[in-house]
């Protein structure tokens, strides 16, 4: 049994960035004073931070 699959009971959010489903439980989150914004992992957040970053710079 691959240990990797969510069980259908735990819900799923995107991932803001690749749009890949991951548990919530497993995901990073980002919150604001209005939202909050999930990320599959660190190379996603880099990659939203980034974006973030050049979107000020313009």
């Amino acid at each position: 049994m691959n240990s990797n699959i969510p069980s259908e009971a735990d819900d799923l959010v995107s991932c803001d960035v690749c749009f890949t489903e991951i548990p919530v439980s497993e995901a990073k989150s980002e919150e604001a004073t209005e939202y909050v914004i999930h990320f599959c992992g660190l190379d996603c957040y880099e990659k939203w931070k980034n974006q973030s970053k050049n979107e000020e710079d313009h």
